[in-house]
């Protein structure tokens, strides 16, 4: 059986201040998307390119957010640092590299 005796205020803390950013980030990427295109048909086409781009920032800060909730509720439940597939240990330098991680190397590969 896994020790779950593994401190989690450091983790915590890292990973409330990862989501403040993302959602910031997040906010300035909508507020960016909902700006209105320029007259100008080539300028037109960079920007649509701009926007999928950032689109595509947001889909992923969107799936970090979710990860990092998930690893919030894991410490709460007292589970945070052990591997979700097959119960063992998330290594700590795993969990220092991404404190989302909800896999120990063995199951991530």
């Amino acid at each position: 059986m896994p020790d779950t005796t593994r401190d989690t205020a450091t983790p915590k803390t890292r990973l409330e201040t990862r989501l403040t950013e993302l959602r910031t980030r997040l906010k300035l990427l909508e507020h960016s998307l909902d700006q209105p295109m320029d007259r100008d048909v080539e300028e037109r086409s960079v920007e649509r390119e701009d926007d999928e781009m950032l689109e595509e920032l947001g889909q992923a800060g969107l799936q970090e957010i979710e990860a990092i909730e998930a690893a919030l509720a894991r410490i709460e439940d007292g589970t945070y640092g052990i591997c979700v597939s097959c119960g063992e240990q998330i290594s700590p330098e795993r969990l220092e590299a991404v404190p989302y991680a909800a896999l120990c190397r063995t199951c991530a590969n």
